[in-house]
């Protein structure tokens, strides 16, 4: 898969959307699309539709974004010293989006990470959508049997 270009992406992306997958921002806290949601599904990059959370592990972290235990598969980890701040910054591996940040101050029941997602870097589908949308494979993380 390639990534969009620049122009591809402003067109297809909220301004919001691109500055924080692309510019590496952040949005407010509180005021975006999936802090505090309760849906079951899973989470994509709004850029190139890869999976990255399910809300199995998403959990309330008080923080007013998107918290997880743990993605899917593996992130790309970056030292960030951006506003005076030493943290470890998180990206899709085949997007290169900026998602937001890893924090070591999760719940130690589930390893002890927190990462702290921007919902503009995300697409959420519910469960009931996910045959539909291309992602049935992931239905096995929502069977009731496991």
């Amino acid at each position: 898969m390639s990534k969009p270009s620049k122009n591809e992406l402003k067109k297809k992306l909220t301004p919001l959307q691109f500055h924080v997958t692309q510019e590496n921002g952040t949005e407010a806290p509180f005021e975006n699309a999936y802090y505090n949601n309760k849906k079951p599904g899973i989470y994509v990059d709004i850029v190139s539709g890869e999976v990255l959370f399910t809300t199995n592990e998403q959990y309330d972290a008080h923080c007013g974004w998107p918290a997880f235990t743990k993605p899917i598969k593996p992130l790309d980890e970056r030292f960030d010293t951006t506003h005076g701040m030493r943290r470890t910054e998180v990206r899709s591996p085949e997007g290169a989006s900026h998602l937001g940040h890893v924090f070591a101050d999760g719940p130690t029941t589930a390893g002890g990470l927190r990462y702290c997602i921007n919902s503009a870097a995300l697409r959420f589908i519910p469960v009931e959508e996910l045959k539909d949308e291309g992602y049935e494979s992931y239905l096995k993380y929502f069977d009731k049997r496991s």
